[in-house]
């Protein structure tokens, strides 16, 4: 069986500054994937490389079998695989329910608005109690609740995590993590970028150390836990 997303040989950066310098990897359906490694290796440019926010140089990424390098950020994300940026990307300036209405109206499938509200006012009641507040004046854990729920809206088959946990309270990142587990229960593809190894290698099914913009190691969280990966991750 062919992976949901396959990226071969990729070279991706900013202006002259090449970041990504032929990374390769696969993502099985249903699976969680953990892209790991240091500051600056290139896991976020990937992640926006594969949403389509970042164009690539050259290589190839498939999606479902089909090339989606070179395709809009919109088509993309239509077709199922949506990103959760680094910094939540929520519009500040509408309330909790707007921001999920625009979303839903957008990108929504086959359920309604009524339907989708209760399901994601159900896993996080705490957006319910603010639906009518503005997104900009929520905390930090509550904006990353926001768009996880708006990611939730296109019924995605693959979503990327980026930086899920990133300067959030250990509870909020519990509750977050556990909203994760549950997408994998319900068949939902997951790739995630994660500085903190302990919620992705409990996650994970299978793990990527990068290092300058290539994969430098590969395998089960249990290969990682038990073998000097961890310290070149860490020190790399």
């Amino acid at each position: 069986m062919p992976p949901m997303l396959e990226v071969r040989d990729l070279h991706a950066g900013y202006g002259r500054i090449e970041v990504l310098r032929g990374l390769s990897f696969r993502v099985p359906a249903g699976s969680v994937v953990a892209l790991l490694g240091s500051n600056g290796v290139g896991k976020t440019t990937t992640l926006r490389a594969i949403s389509g926010a970042l164009p690539v140089t050259s290589g190839s990424i498939h999606f479902e079998g089909r090339r989606i390098d070179g395709r809009r950020p919109d088509e993309i994300a239509r077709d199922g695989l949506v990103l959760v940026p680094e910094g939540r990307g929520v519009f500040p300036g509408l309330t909790v329910e707007e921001n999920l209405r625009l979303v839903h109206g957008a990108m929504g499938r086959d359920r309604s608005w009524a339907d989708f509200a209760d399901e994601v006012f159900g896993v996080f009641p705490r957006l319910g109690e603010r639906r009518a507040q503005l997104a900009g004046s929520m905390s930090g854990g509550e904006q990353q609740m926001l768009a996880v729920c708006r990611a939730m809206a296109a019924s995605p088959k693959l979503v990327l995590f980026d930086e899920l946990s990133m300067g959030l309270a250990p509870l909020i990142v519990e509750n977050l993590f556990e909203h994760v587990r549950a997408m994998r229960a319900r068949g939902t593809t997951v790739v995630l970028v994660e500085q903190f190894l302990t919620h992705a290698l409990a996650l994970a099914d299978v793990c990527y150390v990068l290092s300058r913009g290539v994969v430098s190691w590969a395998g089960e969280p249990a290969e990682l836990r038990a073998g000097t990966a961890a310290v070149d991750y860490l020190t790399a």
